[in-house]
């Protein structure tokens, strides 16, 4: 028997691939992710199970990371589908869990679709230019962490362009709650690009009185995306200053630093940017 990982691409249920969508119509439970990205929170209960011609599970955090022996178990003796949002491999979680499969003999099959990995290359930079991904936390009055910052410091001195991937907070407990085993959580957060322009330059603004070295400031080019692949996908291009005040509408954001760029992409870029200069 098998643990099929599909990927359902980035806009909606019609993204998911010819393949992937035969292969979880022939399994005998879907399990569909639902924390690491929010396309899941905006799909029709209705519309799904009629897509797979079953009832489709939805596996949250909790499932995905502490009960993932279950979806284990039941892969030893039947064809098992996990449905992830973009492609299986775009989180850490699901390599975890083909580890585990592996680990007890489970055969892992692998349906691959678009995710913002390569997506990204939709606001006019090249893909082979781009260093190491990094993911923006949110910051809060206690912790304020700025080691994401230096690899983005590391790509932008090597002239990559760094994809930066915006916070999620999903299904997150108070402290108070977590102690008392209470099963109440928060309401989903997402980071926006403005969020993330703040968070970045509040760094170089430490730095520069630190009399740190800084390469990147106020006026470094920057291109804010958000929904990549929905309908309503959107882009825009300006300085890190002006990111600040960008609204880029509803969630999922994220940001990108370019590097050294070519004629063709600062032309690319051009077309979305906010201001003529």
């Amino acid at each position: 028997m098998v643990l099929h990982l599909i990927g359902l691409g980035l806009g909606d249920i019609k993204d998911i691939t010819i393949r992937g969508l035969e292969t979880a119509k022939s399994c005998s439970k879907i399990y569909l992710e639902m924390y690491t990205s929010i396309l899941s929170y905006g799909l029709d209960r209705t519309e799904l199970n009629k897509a797979f011609g079953k009832d489709v599970i939805e596996a949250d955090r909790e499932m995905v990371e502490q009960l993932a022996d279950q979806v284990l178990d039941e892969a030893v003796s039947e064809d098992i589908a996990v449905l992830v949002v973009g492609d299986p491999f775009g989180a850490t979680t699901h390599a975890d869990l083909v580890l585990r499969a592996k680990q007890r003999g489970i055969k892992v099959d692998v349906v691959h679709n678009a995710s913002i990995m390569n997506a990204v290359a939709c606001c006019g930079l090249q893909l082979y230019s781009f260093g190491e991904t990094v993911s923006v936390v949110m910051w809060t009055d206690g912790w304020q962490p700025e080691s994401y910052f230096d690899k983005v410091l590391s790509n932008f001195e090597r002239g990559l362009h760094t994809l930066c991937l915006l916070d999620i907070k999903v299904k997150e407990q108070t402290v108070e709650n977590m102690m008392k085993g209470n099963k109440k959580y928060e309401p989903p957060r997402y980071q926006t690009c403005s969020e993330a322009a703040e968070q970045f330059l509040k760094i170089c603004e430490r730095r520069q009185e630190r009399s740190e070295a800084c390469l990147i400031n106020a006026e470094t080019p920057v291109v804010g995306l958000a929904r990549v692949g929905w309908k309503d996908q959107h882009i825009a291009s300006c300085t890190l200053r002006e990111m600040t005040l960008v609204n880029m509408g509803a969630p999922l954001h994220c940001l990108v630093i370019p590097g050294k760029t070519h004629p063709m992409e600062e032309e690319m870029l051009q077309t979305f940017a906010i201001s003529k200069r």
